[in-house]
Formats: structure tokens, sequence, C-alpha cells
């Protein structure tokens, strides 16, 4: 053989040996008539005969593959055309394949494309999956969530929480607002001491972070306007849908906007993420029969502002209505949720509630001016009965009154030396929100339990997987 020949035999075999270019399912889009090669998972399959369908993922997105038993004995032969279909029939569910294919519209499709599969190749045997098409229990599918997760329905959940991720970073990005790192481990409690994880420290005792906003204003002190995201824990032995043990927030902190001002940064965020679902994920939301057009008229139409007082008088009022069911409260009561889904439903848009009394907030919002019973502050409820997604306020700026209420809610000022020191050290006027990421999604997507907004849930009685 001449060292030419050799060359170029070298040459082929490399060729050979070269990776195959995959495409994701959701960019089949660009390629309709061309052949492709497709890295996925069968979720599901049917057919019988000739024909045969699978149902694939590859975790951008879901949708069908055609195989048809005729095309493969014309392009392999009988022997090894037959081989490949039958391959593509017994196929068990999860079974991780390259897919090759040509891609077609398919107006049939929720989709809109369906592949003329031509080859498959598998590389990864599934046996006895256990979390099969029908219905299953919901202690079975949380034992089980590391499976659970690959489901039609948790994999829209999870694009549904990227995308209010990714639109919370831009939305702050266009607002002159950098990202600030808060600690997670604390030697201080930032709101309520009861609620708190616990933890050694090299023989100190910490705890584990309920929020980054005392360290956040002393970002904003430095950077002006700051935010940040992470996750945060309450040791809250609660077993309702709304609440974990675990859970992301985004807090946010930022100087000389009036009470007024924070509320409307507040709104412009919450129908930034709204937007950022519809334009990012909105398959996601397809997938779970999310009714878009209220997610639009969110965005649309003002929030509503009341006062607690008012919501109180409000509740007071309609407590005898046929369809309420909630318990009768008084001037200072605190809402629980049957209140809270009561008042967003009444204006049935998310409503924002302001100036909570004194006694039932937390230390570092400053009173309402004139009346030291009332607080600065809001929590903007979202429809839909899905409660609480922001809670924020006006701080106290001055010493004297923040040390008062720290002594008064039984906290120890030496805990809070590096916060006092911000009000000594050229105090201005701030205020700051955080929302609960886990509350928002949930609310975005329409779904009814918490647990399905992040990827392993910490519930009271659920550390595992």
């Amino acid at each position: 053989m001449s060292r030419q020949s050799v060359i170029k035999n070298k040459k082929i075999e490399k060729r050979k040996n070269v990776s195959k270019k995959i495409v994701t399912i959701i960019d089949v889009k660009n390629y309709v008539g061309q052949e492709v090669t497709i890295g996925a998972w069968v979720a599901n399959k049917s057919g019988k005969g000739k024909i045969a369908f699978l149902q694939l993922r590859d975790g951008s997105a879901f949708f069908q593959g055609v195989a048809f038993k005729p095309n493969f004995i014309e392009k392999f032969g009988e022997e090894e055309g037959l081989t490949k279909f039958d391959t593509i029939k017994k196929l068990s569910q999860e079974t991780s394949v390259y897919v090759t294919g040509i891609v077609k519209e398919d107006e049939r499709s929720k989709f809109g494309y369906e592949l003329d599969i031509t080859d498959i190749e598998i590389i990864g045997e599934s046996n006895d999956y256990p979390i099969t098409p029908k219905e299953h229990g919901t202690d079975f599918l949380m034992d089980n969530r590391h499976l659970w997760l690959r489901s039609r329905k948790q994999v829209a959940m999870m694009q549904i929480r990227n995308a209010i991720i990714y639109a919370t970073y831009e939305f702050f990005d266009k607002n002159g607002f950098m990202k600030f790192d808060s600690p997670i481990l604390s030697g201080n409690a930032a709101e309520d001491s009861t609620e708190l994880f616990e933890t050694d420290y090299f023989g100190t005792p910490a705890y584990l972070s309920q929020s980054g906003q005392l360290y956040l204003e002393a970002g904003a002190m430095a950077l002006g306007r700051v935010f940040d995201f992470g996750p945060v824990f309450r040791a809250e032995k609660s077993k309702t849908r709304r609440h974990l043990t675990e859970f992301w927030m985004m807090d946010a902190e930022y100087l000389y906007l009036t009470h007024d001002e924070s509320l409307d940064l507040q709104e412009a965020y919450v129908k930034a993420l709204i937007q950022g679902v519809l334009d990012r994920a909105p398959h996601a939301l397809e997938t779970l029969e999310r009714d878009t057009e209220l997610l639009k008229k969110y965005i649309s139409e003002p929030f509503k502002r009341i006062t607690y007082d008012e919501a109180i008088d409000l509740l007071q009022e309609h407590e005898g209505d046929e369809d309420t069911d909630y318990e009768h409260l008084e001037h200072g009561d605190d809402f629980g949720s049957p209140h809270e889904t009561w008042i967003s439903n009444h204006f049935g848009v998310p409503t924002f509630v302001i100036n909570y009394p004194t006694e039932i907030k937390a230390f570092y919002m400053k009173p309402v001016p004139g009346n030291e019973s009332r607080v600065l502050c809001a929590d903007l409820l979202a429809p839909e009965g899905y409660g609480e997604v922001i809670g924020g306020s006006e701080r106290e700026t001055d010493y004297d009154k923040l040390l008062d209420r720290i002594k008064s809610n039984g906290l120890n000022p030496d805990d809070y030396a590096f916060y006092l020191d911000l009000r000594k050290f050229g105090s201005v006027p701030h205020s700051g929100f955080g929302l609960g990421l886990e509350r928002m999604v949930t609310f975005v997507a329409g779904t009814k339990h918490i647990r399905e907004a992040i990827p392993f849930p910490r519930l009271l009685n659920r550390i595992y997987p």
C-alpha cells in the first residue's frame, strides 16, 4: 500500500470516529426537511404492526418520533432492517438512544414537529423503570423524586423555575442593581429566632440563614442597589402546601425610594417575571395547561393596593357571605391563608396589603409617619389562592428607635452590632423586599403544591432523596 493510501485511510478512519453532531429537540424547528440525530430518552412508546411511535425527551422538550418498518427494510435490507425495527418495538421506558430521522412539520402536534425515524442506536438500557405512565401516589413519587423529575409536567415546572431565575437577573441588571452574596451561616436571626436551624460552628452556635436582608442592607450602603438570590431555611413545623423548610429567596435593597416608589418597583419586577415565563417557557405553560390569558391580565392591569385596616374591614363585611370560608379577625390579628386567598381573589389581580400592625411585623420596619402602631410595609398576595409572594418594607433608619425595637423583641443587641452600625455611619432612607422563588413558580405555573417547584423539596417529614 502506498504512503498516500495509508494517509487517506487514516483520514477516513478519523472521520468515522468523530462524535455525532447532536441536535436538541427544542431546536428541530431549524432543521425541517433535514436529517438530524437527537440524543434522547424514550418517555413512552406505542404502535402496532408496521408502525411504531416513540415519545422522546432530551430535557429541552418532548416530541414524537415515528418508525415505519418498510422504510427500514428499504434502507438497510431485509435482515438488518427488521432487526432495527424490532429494536424500536422492544424499547423500554427511559432507555437512552441516539435517534436519527427527518424533521417534519406536524400540525396535529402541540409541539408542531415530529421525527420520521431513519435509524436508532441504544446508548443505555433501562429495565423496570418504576414510574410508569399510570397514576402514582404522592409518597411514591416523592420517594422517587430523582426519577419523577423526568416526567413531562415536572420538566415543565423546572423550565418555568429557570425562566423566573433568568428574568430576575435580567430585571435587576436593567434597573441598576448589583448581585451581592449574603452568607448562609449567621450568628443571629433576621426575624424570628424560633424558626432557625441551629448548627455548631467550631464550638459556637450558628444558624442557617432565614434571609440575607440584614447583610444586604450593608451591601446597599456600599453599592447603592443590590440583590441576592440563594437558599434560605425556616424551621417552621408547617405541613401546608405553601411551605418548605429549605427554599430560594430573592432579596433586594435600595436607597432613597419612597414607599410608593418601592411598591412600583416590586410590581414591575413581578410583571417582568410573568412576562419572562411567557417568553421563555411557553411550551411549559401549555404542558401544565396554565391559563395564559390570566397571566397576561396580571401584566396588563395595575396591582391593587389596600391598607391592612381596610382589608380587615372588608373581611369583616363579607365574613357572612355564602362563599366565604375564613375565621373572624379583629384589627391587630394576622391573616391566615384563607384570608389572603379571599382578599386577592376579591380584586382578581395581585394585591398589596400595606401598613400592617407594628406588633406582628419584624423589628426593622419603619413606622408610618404619625402612627407608630403601623409600619411602612407591604405583602403582595397572589390571586387564585397562592398567597404571599413578596414581603417588603421601608427600613428603620434611626439608631435609637431600632435599638429599642431589637430589645422589645427580646433580641440581644450585641448580635446586631454591625446592623446598628449602619445607622451610626451615614444612615439614609432605604427599603427592600424578598420574593420566595418557589411561591412564584407555583403561582405562575398554576400548580397546587409548592413541593413541585423545587428539584428536591425539604419538608417537615422529608429530607430524602
